[in-house]
């Protein structure tokens, strides 16, 4: 814990490979999502702390910062058109995505997965309830390190992430949230190198 503290880290929170975590911050906390091994897509959500209908959006912060994902200095915005995270800073190789929805057992379904598979999906909702909120939208996540091209006929690419262990990115609660962050189980295409590891969530003093 020392080491942590002379880091600036108040509280580390570690995501386990396939599950998720949830944390509430104030208004202006900064945190850090770090890849604790490598290679691992985590799928991060946020919500407003006391209206959770209003939530970090995809598609809205696509046309808020005019490109696909925004750049350091830059803000994720609600379906309010709201901001609720700045990007304060990328120590990773910088490629991730707004595109894909979070996995969820009808997706596992259909990638031939019999049984039950963990799920980005499950995991957000299992954390939002063990804070109260039994029932929220699922909204198209910040895919934190995921690594999704485009092939010549404009088709998604499944790539394995870039990061290496430790990399990470912070960020900056623009409003009193709350942030989910899923250790992504996707264990079939190769965004995790078909391994999923480990996150941290790191909340900074």
């Amino acid at each position: 814990m020392a080491s942590e503290t002379a880091l600036g880290v108040e509280r580390r929170v570690v995501v386990p490979p396939r599950e998720g975590r949830a944390a509430r911050l104030p208004r202006g906390r900064r945190f850090r999502v770090v890849d604790l091994e490598g290679h691992q897509c985590g799928d991060l959500f946020a919500y407003v702390a006391d209206v959770v209908r209003e939530y970090a959006s995809a598609e809205h912060t696509r046309v808020h910062v005019d490109r696909l994902f925004p750049r350091p200095g830059e803000h994720f915005v609600t379906n309010r058109r709201r901001p609720i995270l700045a990007f304060e800073a990328d120590d990773s190789p910088g490629v991730h995505d707004m595109l894909i929805a979070a996995c969820d057992p009808a997706r596992y379904e259909g990638l031939g997965v019999g049984g039950h598979h963990a799920s980005c999906q499950e995991n957000l909702q299992r954390a939002m309830a063990g804070l109260g909120h039994d029932h929220v939208d699922v909204p198209q996540p910040i895919n934190l390190f995921t690594n999704i091209g485009l092939g010549p006929e404009r088709e998604l690419l499944w790539r394995p992430a870039l990061t290496m262990r430790g990399d990470s990115v912070t960020l900056r609660a623009e409003l009193d949230c709350i942030v989910v962050l899923s250790a992504c189980p996707q264990d079939i295409v190769a965004i995790n190198e078909c391994r999923p590891g480990p996150l941290a969530l790191e909340l900074l003093a």
